[in-house]
């Protein structure tokens, strides 16, 4: 992989999510990314037990905010050369396709993670 600098536009991905965002920052093992747009909104639930209704708590993950920064281990940034979309629009289109697929599912979790998204979507765009 090409040597990543600061101020590369770049592709992270964090937790469940996935972003477009600006490299600000170059420690050991990370990348300090400045968030610009969603591509991937993160998943619903409990991470150790992925799609699972069943747990002890059925956490809402929040999508990072736009100029939010955060650690990004190395592996998981590559270079992103495209244009780059306006977070809020990118948010809408990732939260859609995530409903979508979510809607295929019958499952508790599914049905669970859609209430998730739903209640998400009500704060986001408020």
């Amino acid at each position: 992989m090409a040597e990543v600098k600061i101020g590369d536009r770049v592709t992270a991905i964090y937790k469940t999510g996935k972003y477009i965002g600006e490299v600000t920052d170059i420690r050991p093992q990370h990348y300090l990314v400045r968030v610009l747009a969603v591509l991937k909104h993160p998943m619903q639930g409990d991470l150790h037990n992925p799609k699972e209704a069943d747990v002890m708590l059925f956490h809402e993950r929040r999508a990072l905010a736009y100029r939010e920064q955060t650690n990004v281990p190395k592996q998981m940034v590559k270079p992103f050369s495209e244009e780059i979309p306006d977070y809020k629009d990118s948010l809408q289109i990732a939260l859609d396709k995530m409903r979508t697929e979510l809607e295929g599912d019958s499952s508790p979790w599914a049905e669970q993670s859609i209430r998730n998204l739903d209640s998400l979507e009500k704060d986001y765009f408020k």
